[in-house]
């Protein structure tokens, strides 16, 4: 395994880390209730996914 010879500085580092942030995740409308929800995933407003029931939401009483 490769060892530095030297200490890499805060600004070099900085420099490499500077691609590694996270990206926003993609967004899409619900086709059933038109909320917004990430794509490939479930809607977590109706349960429905691609056109489907994937989970069966309950009425919460109120």
């Amino acid at each position: 395994m490769a060892h530095p010879k030297h200490k890499h500085s805060n600004t070099r580092t900085a420099k490499r880390r500077t691609h590694d942030k996270a990206a926003m995740p993609t967004l899409a409308a619900c086709a059933q209730c038109g909320a917004m929800h990430i794509y490939h995933t479930v809607c977590p407003e109706c349960g429905y996914y691609r056109g489907k029931i994937a989970i069966v939401k309950t009425e919460a009483a109120v």
